[in-house]
């Protein structure tokens, strides 16, 4: 189902405050047959309004509105507008002010989120940077010191020795290949519009192909599955969402030491359907738990994903999730292991 605009979001949060306001104003009218209260109750409703939605406008309107109600429907001589009483001016005068300073409090806000979003950006750039500058050299460093053995004394290595240079070149090549592969879902999850294009998929599919990409890269190791019989679909960008997993089960691959069983489950609670990667390995360090995704890892700490990389694979992992409206954690397992988990909400039928 499609958002609404922002301005009718607005137009039907205020209206739907002050309609609640007005029916409670006529109840405490019937019930306690007292007025006193009702200024108060228009001016929450104002403050709520003010609160809530964007920019002064909606506010200023709200308060002329209140007060405009209150002298003619709650203010002696009823049903009639009567400006003439000092009490009367002075409330529509506070009335406006405590808008007008609301708005401008909020809209401070606002914009201190919003500043404070983009310098997170801005640091998540300079991590991500700073992490694919060390991580790129070492591959590479590799590639290029064995390519170059080859070349200037060919004939000198036996071919096991060749087979096991090209074996290692190839394997910092499809390393660098995934990087990139991660760096290019960076690039398009960067922007302030993220374009997820979502399409109906099919769990079982998503999970066969999944699996068939990671068997060709670890062949010897086995996956044990816990899907829902049940057909089950949800709306996502299946490429993504394919790395996603594909990332976390690399990760339990290479970072999860003394692992001998790896599992991917399937679940659904309400609307959300869950996927998690779990493993019996040794766990994550308790002081990476709180910045596994955050692409950013402290000097001395134990790489968490990525060849050497400082989490990059992980970072992209939870930039997709957010990006599809759902939530990533990690955690260790009671018993050995930890557990990667996040979830992708299902659409109604009739949306």
């Amino acid at each position: 189902m499609k958002k609404l605009p922002e301005f009718l979001k607005n137009i039907v949060i205020s209206c739907a405050i002050l309609v609640m306001c007005l029916v409670l104003c006529q109840l405490i009218q019937v019930l306690f047959n007292d007025n006193a209260l009702i200024p108060a109750m228009f001016g929450l409703a104002v403050f709520l309004i003010s609160l809530i939605t964007s920019g002064y406008t909606y506010g200023i309107i709200s308060a002329l509105f209140s007060v405009l109600t209150v002298n003619f429907a709650f203010t002696v001589p009823f049903f009639t507008f009567d400006f003439t009483i000092p009490e009367n001016i002075i409330s529509a005068i506070i009335l406006l002010i405590i808008t007008v300073v609301t708005c401008g409090l909020m809209e401070r806000i606002k914009h201190q989120e919003v500043i404070k979003a983009e310098s997170e950006r801005e640091r998540m750039r300079a991590n991500l940077l700073r992490a694919v500058s060390h991580d790129l050299r070492t591959p590479l460093t590799t590639i290029y010191g064995s390519s170059s053995a080859l070349l200037e004394n060919y004939g000198l290595f036996s071919e096991e020795q060749s087979k096991m240079m090209l074996a290692g070149i190839k394997e910092e090549a499809d390393w660098l290949n995934r990087m990139v592969e991660n760096l290019l879902s960076v690039t398009r999850l960067d922007g302030d519009d993220v374009s997820i294009i979502k399409t109906e998929t099919v769990v079982d599919e998503l999970i066969d192909s999944v699996l068939v990409k990671f068997a060709k890269r670890y062949p010897d190791q086995e996956v044990r599955l816990d899907i829902p019989s049940d057909f089950l679909s949800v709306p996502m960008d299946t490429m993504l969402i394919q790395q996603v997993l594909i990332n976390l089960l690399e990760n339990a691959v290479r970072h999860a030491t003394g692992m001998t069983r790896l599992w991917l489950k399937v679940y659904t609670i309400s609307k959300k359907v869950y996927f998690e990667v779990r493993d019996n390995g040794c766990g994550i360090p308790p002081e990476r738990l709180r910045d596994i995704f955050s692409g950013y890892m402290n000097q001395g700490a134990t790489p968490v994903d990525g060849k050497n990389n400082a989490g990059i694979g992980l970072s992209v992992c939870a930039a997709i999730i957010r990006a599809h409206g759902g939530e990533i954690r990690a955690q260790n397992v009671r018993g050995g292991g930890s557990a990667f988990r996040f979830y992708l909400k299902q659409e109604d039928k009739n949306e």
